[in-house]
């Protein structure tokens, strides 16, 4: 299979599911990111609290929002 055979079948299933669905994949996939992250700020600041870990994970949200 292709990449492109396998991104057509991919739109496709997403084309069968129902709004719930779609959007529950979106927002798994953004926590997924988010917990990608928050372990990046950890190694980068092994010393920071779990607000301080939220409050630079927020930053860089923001940071992405404006980019």
């Amino acid at each position: 299979m292709t990449a492109a055979t396998a991104l057509q079948k991919q739109i496709e299933r997403y084309r069968q599911m129902t709004g719930e669905q779609r959007l529950k994949i979106a927002l798994d996939l953004h926590e997924m990111s988010c917990n990608i992250a928050r372990a990046g700020i950890r190694r980068q600041h092994p010393d920071a609290n779990e607000a301080e870990v939220e409050n630079f994970l927020h930053v860089r949200l923001k940071l992405a929002r404006a980019a």
